[in-house]
C-alpha cells in the first residue's frame, strides 16, 4: 500500500503542470458553445472530477500563494498541494460564476470595473488582454438616440412625470416633440418626429397650398396622431405657421387635418412665432450676454428678435425682446423666385438685395446700435440654413445635432462656408450628407437671407442652435403648469 502510493507520488512529480491543457485536449468554451477558444483568449484545460473548465491563470504566478504555477512542487510543498487545490479551485469557480462579462476570465470591451476586477489582473500590474470585440452599428439620429436611452433606462420617478408636446406645421417640415420635465427650466425629450413636406410649394405664384402639398402634409400629421394616441400626454399645441396664414385655402386645409388625423391644429401670428423661437432657445444665450440678434430663417417667412440683456435679467428671455419683425420671405418662396438649383453670384447678390429691402422697412431695427459693436453681442441663429452651414464647418460626414445645436462660428466661418456652397454645382451639393436633395435647392436662398441679416447687425461670432418653435412652445407648457416650481427654483 505504501509502496503504490509513493509510485503515484513519483508520478505526479513527473506529469506536466496542472495549468497547461494536454495537446489537443481542448474543449468547449462554455459562453461559446463551440469547441475553439475565443480569439485572443488563452486554451482552458478540463479537471478531473470537475464538470467545469476554469481560466488559465498568468504565467509565473500563482494567484492563491504567490509562488510559480507552472513548476512541479516537492517536498513539503507536495504534502500541502491537495488542500490548496481545493482551495484555488472553489476561488476561480466564484469569480467565474460571478462575472458574467469574463469570458475565459477576461473581460470584454466596454464592461465595469468591478467586473475587470473580479477577472484578476496579471503579475506586475499589467491587464490580460482582452478578447477583440466587434463595434456596434453607427448612432442613428439624436432624437432616436434620447429615445433608446429613456426607455432602457428610465430615471428615477419619471413614470410620474406629466408628458407634454409640441408640433409645428411649416411651410417646409412638419415637427413634432414629446419631452417630460427634469431640472427646472430644462426636460427630456422621449419621442420626435421631423419630415419634409414642402407645404407652401407654390404657394408664392397660386396663393393656395396644392393638392399634392396637402396630401404630403396629412400624411406625415397622421404619422403624429399615432405619436401621440400612444402616449399619456397631458397638455398639447399643435401650431400651424406662415403657409397655413397666407393660403387662401389654409382654413379648409386644417379642418381636413382635424377630420382625417384628428389633430386640432392653430394657425398663429408672426409675433407668437417671433416669442415661441425666443423661448426655444433662451438656454444658449450666456449669462454675461448684453445684446443678441436672434433669427429663425423658415421655409415661407423670417422671424427676426432683438434682445436686450444689458440691464437686469429676468428668468424668460422672451422678456427682453426691445424689437421684432417677421420678414415675409422665406427659403422657399426666395429659391422659387430666384431659382435655387443654379445659383450664380449675381442671382445670390440680387436676393441679398431683396432682403435688405425688406430690412430696411423695419423701424426697430437699430434698438440695439449701443451694444451691436461690443465684445458681448451676437447673432443666434435657429434654422435648417445655420445648422447646414455648421455641419459643412464641421466636415461631418453625416449630420450630428449633438455637435451642431450650440456651436459658435465666427465671421470668417462663415463667409468661407458661403463661398463654398456658391462654388459647389447643385449635383455636389445633393450628394453632401447634410444637405442631401431636400435641401438643396433652398440653401443658398437661407444663406442669402442670412447674408442681409449679417449686413444690418454686424457680428463677430454667431450661434448655431438646432432648435426652435417647438422647443418654446414645450417651455410655456411646462412653465405654466409651474412644474419647475419646486423647492424655491425659480420656473426658467
Amino acid at each position: 500500500m505504501l509502496i503504490c502510493r509513493q509510485q503515484q507520488n513519483n508520478e505526479r512529480g513527473r506529469r506536466p503542470s496542472r495549468c497547461a491543457a494536454p495537446e489537443g485536449n481542448k474543449v468547449k468554451d462554455p459562453d461559446e458553445g463551440g469547441d475553439k477558444p475565443q480569439d485572443g483568449a488563452p486554451p482552458t484545460s478540463r479537471f478531473p472530477g470537475r464538470g467545469h473548465s476554469r481560466p488559465r491563470r498568468p504565467e509565473g504566478r500563482s494567484k492563491a500563494s504567490g509562488h510559480d504555477g507552472g513548476t512541479a512542487r516537492s517536498g513539503a510543498s507536495q504534502e500541502n498541494k491537495p488542500s490548496k487545490k481545493r482551495r484555488r479551485r472553489k476561488r476561480g469557480r466564484k469569480v467565474f460564476a460571478r462575472d458574467n462579462n469574463a469570458v475565459n476570465g477576461h473581460v470584454a470591451n466596454g464592461a465595469q470595473p468591478e467586473a475587470r476586477k473580479a477577472a484578476g489582473d496579471s503579475a506586475n500590474g499589467q491587464a490580460r488582454p482582452q478578447t477583440s470585440v466587434t463595434p456596434g452599428p453607427a448612432p442613428g439620429p439624436a432624437w432616436i438616440v434620447r429615445e433608446e436611452r429613456t426607455r432602457g433606462s428610465p430615471s428615477r420617478g419619471s413614470h410620474l412625470s406629466p408628458v407634454y408636446a409640441a408640433l409645428d406645421l411649416g411651410t417646409n417640415n412638419c415637427r413634432l416633440l414629446v419631452a417630460v420635465p427634469t431640472r427646472p427650466g430644462q426636460f427630456r425629450v422621449i419621442d420626435a418626429f421631423s419630415r419634409i413636406v414642402r407645404l407652401g410649394e407654390g404657394l408664392s405664384a397660386n396663393g393656395r397650398l396644392s393638392d399634392q402639398a396637402m396630401d404630403r402634409a396629412v400624411e406625415a400629421l397622421g404619422v403624429c396622431a399615432e405619436k401621440l394616441r400612444a402616449r399619456q400626454v397631458r397638455r398639447t399645441r399643435l401650431i400651424a405657421t406662415e403657409a397655413c396664414r397666407s393660403a387662401e385655402n389654409g382654413p379648409a386645409f386644417l379642418a381636413r387635418v382635424a377630420e382625417e388625423t384628428g389633430l386640432e391644429l392653430e394657425i398663429i401670428d408672426r409675433e407668437t412665432e417671433a416669442r415661441l423661437a425666443v423661448s426655444g432657445c433662451g438656454s444658449l444665450v450666456e449669462r454675461d450676454t448684453h445684446g443678441v440678434v436672434l433669427f429663425d430663417i423658415g421655409g415661407g417667412s423670417s422671424e427676426i428678435a432683438l434682445i436686450d440683456l444689458s440691464g437686469r435679467r429676468s428668468p424668460r428671455l422672451a422678456n427682453h425682446i426691445v424689437s421684432w419683425t417677421s420678414l415675409p420671405v422665406g427659403v422657399v418662396s426666395l429659391a422659387e423666385r430666384f431659382g435655387g438649383r443654379h445659383v450664380t453670384p449675381e442671382i445670390f447678390e440680387a436676393m441679398i438685395a431683396e432682403v435688405g429691402t425688406l430690412l430696411e422697412a423695419f423701424e426697430g431695427r437699430n434698438r440695439l446700435a449701443h451694444l451691436a459693436r461690443g465684445e458681448r453681442f451676437h447673432l443666434l441663429g435657429t434654422s435648417g440654413t445655420v445648422t447646414t452651414l455648421a455641419g459643412l464647418h464641421l466636415g461631418l460626414a453625416r449630420y450630428d445635432r449633438r455637435r451642431v445645436d450650440g456651436l459658435w462660428m465666427d465671421d470668417f466661418d462663415v463667409d468661407r462656408m458661403i463661398e463654398r456652397l456658391l462654388g459647389w454645382k447643385f449635383e455636389e451639393r445633393v450628394a453632401n450628407a447634410c444637405i442631401g436633395a431636400d435641401r438643396a435647392d433652398l440653401v443658398l436662398a437661407g444663406c442669402a437671407i442670412l447674408e442681409a441679416i449679417r449686413r444690418v447687425w454686424p457680428s463677430d461670432r454667431l450661434r448655431v442652435a438646432d432648435r426652435g418653435l417647438r422647443e418654446g412652445i414645450l417651455s410655456e407648457l411646462m412653465s405654466e403648469d409651474g412644474v419647475w416650481r419646486r423647492r424655491g427654483h425659480r420656473q426658467w
